[in-house]
C-alpha cells in the first residue's frame, strides 16, 4: 500500500479519535449547563464554572479540547479537499451508488458549527479571560464571576435564542453521521454490533441536541 493511502488512513484515524473525544466534553458541559434549569440562584452552576475554571487539571485540559477542535476541524477541511479532488475517480468507481445525505454535507454543517463556535466563545470564554463577567455581590459565592447570569441573560435575546436552536440542530445532524463514521474509521465494523453503533450514534445526537436546545428555550420563555 502506498504512503498516500496510510497517510490518509491516519488522517482518519485521528480525525475519529478526535471527534469522539469532543463528544465526551459535549456531554460533560451539557451536564454542567442542565443545572441552570434546576437551580434558580445559579449557585450550582457557578460553583462547577468556578472549578472547572480554576482547576489547575482543567485549565490545562482545556487547551487539549482546543487543539482537539483545531485538529478535528483542520484534518476535516483536508479530507474534504481531498475527495473533492478524488470525485471523478470516485463517480467512475461507485457506478451510481449514493453517499448518505450525512455524508455529503457534513463539511458544510461542520463551517456553520465553527461559526457558531466562534461566537459562542467570544461571548463566553473571551469574557471570562478577559475579567468582563460580572461577579456575584452576595450570599456565600461573593466575589465569585456570575457566569450563570451571562448565559441567562444571552438566552433572554430571542435572536440569540434562535441562532443557538439552529447552530445545534445542525450540530445534531453533524454529530449523528460523525459518531458512526468514527466506528467505521477505526475499523470497528462487524454485521452485530453495526446497528447498535447506529442506535446509539442516533440516541447520543438526539440526546445532545434536545438536551442543548431545551436550555436556551425554557430560559427565554419560563425563567
Amino acid at each position: 500500500m502506498s504512503m498516500k493511502f496510510y497517510s490518509s488512513l491516519t488522517k482518519k484515524y485521528v480525525i475519529a479519535l478526535a471527534g469522539l473525544f469532543l463528544m465526551t466534553f459535549l456531554l460533560v458541559h451539557l451536564a454542567i449547563n442542565l443545572l441552570l434549569l434546576f437551580d434558580d440562584s445559579r449557585g450550582l452552576f457557578n460553583i462547577a464554572a468556578h472549578f472547572m475554571g480554576t482547576n489547575p487539571f482543567i485549565q490545562i485540559f482545556q487547551w487539549v479540547l482546543f487543539g482537539g477542535f483545531a485538529i478535528h476541524i483542520l484534518i476535516g477541511i483536508v479530507l474534504q479537499i481531498q475527495n473533492w479532488m478524488a470525485r471523478p475517480k470516485q463517480y467512475a468507481r461507485r457506478n451510481g451508488a449514493e453517499e448518505s445525505i450525512f455524508s455529503r454535507y457534513m463539511i458544510y454543517t461542520g463551517a456553520i458549527i465553527f461559526i457558531f463556535l466562534v461566537i459562542h466563545l467570544t461571548n463566553f470564554f473571551i469574557r471570562k479571560i478577559s475579567g468582563t463577567v460580572p461577579e456575584i455581590t452576595s450570599s456565600d459565592l461573593a466575589g465569585m464571576e456570575d457566569m450563570g447570569l451571562l448565559i441567562v441573560e444571552k438566552f433572554k435575546m430571542g435572536g440569540y435564542v434562535l441562532f443557538y436552536v439552529i447552530a445545534f440542530l445542525f450540530l445534531g445532524f453533524h454529530l449523528d453521521h460523525a459518531f458512526q463514521s468514527a466506528f467505521q474509521s477505526l475499523g470497528l465494523n462487524h454485521p452485530k454490533y453495526t446497528p447498535f453503533i447506529k442506535g446509539l450514534a442516533h440516541l447520543v445526537a438526539i440526546v445532545l441536541t434536545v438536551g442543548f436546545i431545551s436550555i436556551p428555550i425554557i430560559i427565554y420563555f419560563f425563567k
